[in-house]
């Protein structure tokens, strides 16, 4: 006797609902993994993109450091030149007002400059004539100077005049 009017089935335990199922967990699980996939790989990069930035600052920091000392040291080479343009400016005047000093009675074969001094070497009529109208103006100029005389062929006397200007008393003149 049957006691069903159907034929029976088969049964599996992965029915209809069961395997509907099992895909919604599959697509849980796979956008689970992607996601941290995803957030470990932009961690990854994360880390990686602050190593790079970290070490463009150093190079950055160290290019800073570079420039600094570069123009400190063009600064420090600006004002040398500076002072020797000044220094070349006031040594050109002082030599034109030499020379506008020198009387024309008195003629000059040589003059050399020293860094704290002049040498004046020349011809004057005599000895007079020099100490009136040249060795009174160096005087005025320069704290020391001496005079040596040398008679000439010609009857005039050549001269040597060395002068010196005393640093220390330069500077203490200045404060």
């Amino acid at each position: 006797m049957k006691y069903s009017f159907i034929s029976p089935r088969k049964k599996s335990a992965f029915s209809p609902e069961m395997q509907l199922l099992f895909i919604f967990f599959t697509i849980t699980l796979l956008m689970l993994f992607l996601t941290y996939s995803f957030l470990f790989f932009k961690g990854y990069r994360y880390e990686q993109d602050k190593q790079n930035i970290l070490q463009e600052r150093s190079d950055l920091n160290i290019s800073i450091y570079t420039m600094k000392n570069q123009i400190a040291f063009i600064e420090k080479e600006s004002a040398l030149s500076e002072r020797i343009y000044t220094k070349n400016i006031v040594l050109k005047e002082s030599l034109s007002n030499l020379f506008d000093l020198v009387p024309q009675r008195i003629t000059l074969s040589e003059a050399k400059l020293l860094e704290n001094g002049l040498i004046l070497y020349g011809i004057t009529p005599n000895q007079d004539v020099y100490n009136f109208m040249l060795q009174a103006p160096l005087r005025s100029i320069f704290h020391r100077t001496y005079s040596s005389f040398y008679p000439d062929k010609n009857g005039w006397l050549r001269f040597v005049s060395t002068n010196y200007i005393d640093e220390d008393k330069e500077q203490n003149s200045e404060h």
